[in-house]
C-alpha cells in the first residue's frame, strides 16, 4: 500500500504545496480532505465569516469587509444546488459502469488539441468521466478529476491518475498545469455564476500561456429527433431548484408540458448479455410510472428559446448497476421504470448553450483570451489562452 501511494504521489508530481488542501492517496485515487461527502464544500469558519455581528463590523476595515463579502459570495456559488445533486451527481453515480461502456470514441477536435500539445505537458482533465482522454497523448502527463466517485473508480481501475473533486474547486495550485480540458461538463451546471466560476478555475490552474479547451452541448442540435426525446424544464419542475443553496429565481416559461416518453434505443445496446435477475424482479414488482404518458405537440417543442432540459438515460434491468439504489430511486421519484424497454430511466439535467454564450461568460475575464472557437458535433467549443 505504501509503495502504491508513493508511486501515485510521484506520478502526480503533487505535494501539499502543489494542492490547495491535504490529499489522502489510496492507490491511484486521491481524495481531497475537503470533500467529506464529495458533494458539498465545507470551509472552516464560514459561519463566522457570513454572520459578523454589528460590533465586530465596526472594528473591521472597509477593505476587509469587502473581502469577507466576496468570500461569502464565492461560497454561495460553490454550494451545489439541489437539481445538480439529484439529476447530475446521483445519476452518474448510479449509471457509471453502463455510461462508461458507451463512452470510448474520441472527438477529432479534442484529439487534435491534445495531440498538438508539446511533449512533457501536464494536462488537467476537469470532469474526466471514465477517462477516455486521459493518456491519449502518450508524450504528456494527464491527471483527471470528476465529482463522481464511481466514474473515478473506473479511471483508477484503468491505471489513470485521478482524484474526486468539484469542478468549481479544483484541488490544484494556481499555474499548476500546462493545459486543461473540460469536455461536456459545464452544461451540467445550473446557474450562470457556477458556469463562469468553473471557467475561472480552469484558467486559474494553468500556467501563463497555457491553453484551456471547453466544449458544451449546443441549443443548435443537428439531430432534431434526439431533441424530441428530451423533456424541457418549465414551471412544472420549478420546485427542483428550491433549496438552501439553490437559485431562487428562474426565467418563467409560457409553455406547459406533460412528461415526454423517452426512447434511446441506441443506449440500450443489443450485445449486453449480463443479468441480475433479483434486481429485475425487484423492479418489476414496483408499479410502473410510464402508463398514461402523453406526448407534447411539436409546436410546444420549440427549442429556439428553450435551454433547460432533462435528458434521459436508460439503464437496462439486466445491468449489474440495477440494484437496491435504482429501486430506491424509482420509489423516491428520482427515476422511473420503462417496462417496454426493460430499463430504469434516469433524467440528467442539461443547460444547452446558445451561440456566443460561452464567449460571453469569458468576456469579463482579464487573465484569458479566446484564441479559437468552433462548432463541432452539436457542441460549442472554445480554446482560451491564459495571459497573466
Amino acid at each position: 500500500m505504501f509503495s502504491d501511494a508513493l508511486r501515485a504521489s510521484r506520478s502526480f508530481y503533487l505535494s501539499r504545496e502543489a494542492l490547495h488542501l491535504p490529499i489522502e492517496i489510496t492507490g491511484h485515487v486521491c481524495h481531497s480532505g475537503i470533500f467529506h461527502t464529495m458533494r458539498e464544500v465545507k470551509v472552516k469558519g464560514v459561519s463566522e465569516l457570513c454572520t459578523l455581528d454589528s460590533d465586530s463590523e465596526s472594528q473591521i476595515l472597509q477593505s476587509e469587509s469587502a473581502s469577507v463579502s466576496q468570500r461569502c459570495s464565492s461560497l454561495n456559488v460553490q454550494s451545489t444546488p439541489e437539481i445538480e445533486k439529484k439529476y447530475v451527481h446521483h445519476v452518474y453515480d448510479a449509471i457509471a459502469p453502463h455510461f462508461s461502456s458507451t463512452r470510448f470514441a474520441k472527438w477529432p477536435k479534442v484529439a487534435n488539441f491534445l495531440s498538438s500539445l508539446p511533449a512533457g505537458s501536464l494536462v488537467l482533465d476537469a470532469g474526466c468521466g471514465n477517462g477516455k482522454y486521459l493518456g491519449f497523448n502518450p508524450d504528456c502527463l494527464s491527471i483527471g478529476c470528476d465529482i463522481s466517485a464511481p466514474l473515478i473508480k473506473v479511471c483508477a481501475d484503468r491505471g489513470h491518475e485521478v482524484l474526486v473533486a468539484d469542478a468549481l474547486v479544483l484541488p490544484y495550485r494556481t499555474g499548476f498545469g500546462d493545459a486543461a480540458i473540460s469536455i461536456a461538463v459545464l452544461h451540467h451546471l445550473s446557474t450562470e455564476s457556477r458556469r463562469k466560476k468553473a471557467i475561472e478555475e480552469l484558467v486559474r490552474v494553468v500556467k501563463k500561456g497555457g491553453l484551456v479547451l471547453i466544449t458544451v452541448w449546443a441549443v443548435e442540435q443537428e439531430d432534431k429527433a434526439l431533441v424530441s426525446r428530451w423533456t424541457p424544464l418549465t414551471e412544472k419542475y420549478g420546485e427542483e431548484w428550491i433549496g438552501p443553496s439553490s437559485p431562487r429565481v428562474r426565467s418563467p416559461s409560457s409553455r406547459t408540458l406533460e412528461s415526454i416518453p423517452e426512447t434511446e434505443d441506441r443506449i440500450l445496446g443489443d450485445n449486453e448479455k449480463d443479468s441480475n435477475q433479483s434486481s429485475v424482479q425487484t423492479l418489476q414488482q414496483m408499479p410502473s410510472q410510464n402508463k398514461g404518458i402523453t406526448r407534447a405537440s411539436d409546436d410546444i417543442k420549440d427549442t429556439n428559446n428553450q435551454q433547460e432540459y432533462f435528458v434521459p438515460w436508460h439503464l437496462p434491468y439486466h445491468r449489474a448497476e440495477v440494484n437496491g439504489a435504482s429501486a430506491c430511486a424509482v420509489a423516491n421519484g428520482l427515476a422511473k421504470k420503462d417496462d417496454k424497454k426493460g430499463a430504469v430511466v434516469y433524467n440528467r439535467y442539461y443547460h444547452v448553450f446558445s451561440e456566443g454564450e460561452l464567449e460571453r461568460l469569458v468576456s469579463g475575464m482579464d487573465d484569458a483570451v479566446i484564441v479559437d472557437r468552433f462548432f463541432d458535433k452539436s457542441n460549442w467549443c472554445i480554446v482560451l489562452e491564459k495571459t497573466l
